[in-house]
């Protein structure tokens, strides 16, 4: 008896760990490229968690103005709160100079913000892409603590491994030597686009259902969605 009690005693004394993360992943992929006077961003509209998908028809790009466009991924409460923060320094600055803030000044600006949280970083990554000042395109890249840098191609959420080689080849040239490096259209663009994530929907369970793709030019913004695998 008195061995028994020692055991429970002992059991409660033990110490025990618990472990609490603020943060999930919620999947999705997002993905653009930058031509010479457009700039095209797309992403799947698939929101799970683990297993279970929660909707079908949630798209990651959240349109900031008629030439920018952000794209998010990663813990879809940070994205819906820092997109909000965005929004609202957007409407402030409009009001402020009479004027739409630029891509490049969006890219800095978020930067920015991403920097303020570094000590409790919003669980995102996000993507710019749109036109900068001279009518080219641009595209912008992040981590979550707010280093940014201007890209001619960038995937990121949970299939960017897959895609990004890809676009590093197509569209980067990289381990492409003697290969004739032919400006990149819109048409194909939009085209390797669609295929990179027709593969990527075929490998990663967290990328489906639908593909949303948006052109960015000089004439606005164009949709156009394409179906993916909803398995």
């Amino acid at each position: 008896m008195q061995a028994s009690v020692e055991r429970i005693a002992g059991y409660g004394a033990n110490p025990k760990q618990h472990h609490f993360s603020p943060y999930t992943m919620n999947g999705g992929t997002v993905l653009a490229v930058a031509g010479e006077d457009f700039a095209v961003i797309a992403s799947d509209t698939r929101l799970s968690e683990g297993f279970s998908i929660y909707t079908r028809d949630s798209p990651k790009t959240y349109q900031l103005s008629d030439k920018t466009i952000l794209g998010c991924s990663g813990f879809h409460g940070d994205i819906l709160t820092f997109t909000k923060r965005i929004e609202a320094r957007l409407k402030f600055y409009e009001h402020e100079h009479n004027k739409k803030m630029s891509s490049p000044a969006v890219a800095a600006m978020v930067s920015t913000m991403l920097y303020y949280r570094r000590f409790f970083p919003f669980y995102v990554y996000n993507i710019i892409a749109g036109l900068d000042e001279e009518g080219k395109g641009c595209v912008f890249s992040f981590d979550p603590v707010g280093s940014y840098e201007r890209e001619a191609c960038r995937a990121a959420g949970t299939a960017s491994s897959m895609l990004q080689p890809l676009l590093d080849n197509q569209i980067n040239f990289k381990n492409m030597e003697g290969v004739e490096q032919v400006p990149l259209s819109r048409e194909k663009a939009v085209a390797l686009v669609k295929d990179v994530f027709i593969s990527a929907a075929e490998r990663d369970i967290y990328t489906g259902d639908t593909l949303l793709v948006q052109v960015i030019s000089k004439d606005g913004v164009q949709t156009e969605r394409v179906p993916l695998r909803r398995d």
